[in-house]
């Protein structure tokens, strides 16, 4: 009788658990449909798919930053730099728009949009690589090698413009270099540009990770670099390849924004690398290392979109939706803490 008891009791309390360890593992997902949920009550113009899909393209820009950081954070590491990158980019972009004065031939070059693009994106990986670099190669620290970068990139961009902004980057039809608000304007069966850059942006890295070398290399690498080294995993190339694509994938966000907006400031992107970071963690990335995947970095990202957006429609202040959105990063942080801290290292 009192076998039978005792059995029923850890019964009861393995049910406990699960259910705990259930709600803890997801918490991003129940998270983002309670904000969902909230905020349809809250406002009969949340709830509609156009604002799903307005409110989706703001999200491109945090989730396209938050899929480089998540990369960098596997790997043990951290980036500051991706706002100033995403500053930096944009308005190479925009200069480029505005035309490239070749002073000894006495002509203004107009690249076409395609090669703009290109050449960001290029331009994002040396900045990641430089990152890489010093990580890797310097034994720099994380925290204050992208600190420094991120610097260098914004005061480039601010050098760049002079403290203003390009604006009206539709380009001109008589220049050949129109098409540039194409990402942020145009839809494809309905879908912004932006959001299906995005998913496949996501696509790409939930593969490379759960399917690749390269992945398994990362996860061991943030895991335990030391035992990884041993192993043969090239953990300073490992590095580099983070920071390089973390790069490029602020400048991917840096053209998307430039598009929507139309214009490019050197001011653009401040703070989104906490936004970045936010995301990573809110999805049960361990800031550690070697935990976490694109999956729930995506559902981190929609949380705090979500969330800010439906903060403006019900109009609240901009002043408190920082206060929200730092609770939920604390929040998350200390759920992490419990999911990881107790329950020991997890692959």
């Amino acid at each position: 009788m009192s076998d039978t008891t005792t059995n029923r009791a850890s019964d009861g309390q393995a049910k406990k658990l699960d259910i705990a360890r259930l709600l803890l593992e997801g918490r991003a997902f129940f998270a983002l449909i309670l904000i969902i949920a909230v905020f349809s009550l809250m406002s009969p113009n949340y709830f509609t798919i156009g604002n799903f899909l307005i409110m989706s393209s703001h999200v491109a820009i945090y989730g396209l930053l938050a899929i480089g950081m998540l990369l960098v954070i596997l790997s043990g590491g951290i980036d500051l730099s991706v706002g100033s990158i995403l500053a930096l980019a944009g308005v190479s972009a925009g200069a480029m728009m505005q035309g490239i004065e070749l002073q000894a031939m006495g002509v203004i070059f107009y690249p076409p949009v395609w090669a703009v693009v290109v050449l960001t994106c290029v331009l994002g990986a040396l900045v990641g690589a430089v990152n890489g670099v010093l990580v890797s190669i310097f034994k720099v620290p994380a925290f204050v090698a992208t600190l420094g970068v991120m610097y260098v990139a914004r005061g480039i961009a601010l050098l760049m413009t002079n403290g203003l902004t390009y604006n009206n980057l539709s380009g001109r039809p008589e220049l050949g270099n129109t098409g540039f608000d194409w990402l942020g304007f145009n839809r494809i069966a309905g879908i912004p540009i932006s959001v299906l850059v995005l998913a496949a942006m996501a696509i790409i890295a939930g593969l490379m990770l759960s399917r690749s070398s390269f992945g398994r290399w990362l996860y061991a690498s943030g895991g335990n670099e030391r035992a990884a080294e041993l192993s043969g995993v090239p953990t300073r190339r490992v590095k580099i390849t983070v920071y390089t694509l973390s790069g490029v994938l602020s400048a991917i966000a840096g053209l998307v924004l430039s598009s929507q907006l139309t214009s490019a400031g050197p001011t653009a992107g401040t703070t989104y690398e906490l936004t970045a970071i936010a995301a990573v963690v809110i999805g049960g990335a361990a800031l550690t290392g070697g935990r976490g995947t694109v999956r729930g970095t995506m559902l981190g990202a929609f949380v705090i979109g979500f969330l800010s957006d439906g903060l403006v429609i019900i109009g609240v202040s901009s002043y408190w939706q920082t206060v929200f959105t730092g609770a939920v990063i604390v929040l998350a942080v200390l759920m992490n803490s419990l999911q990881y801290g107790r329950g020991g290292r997890k692959s």
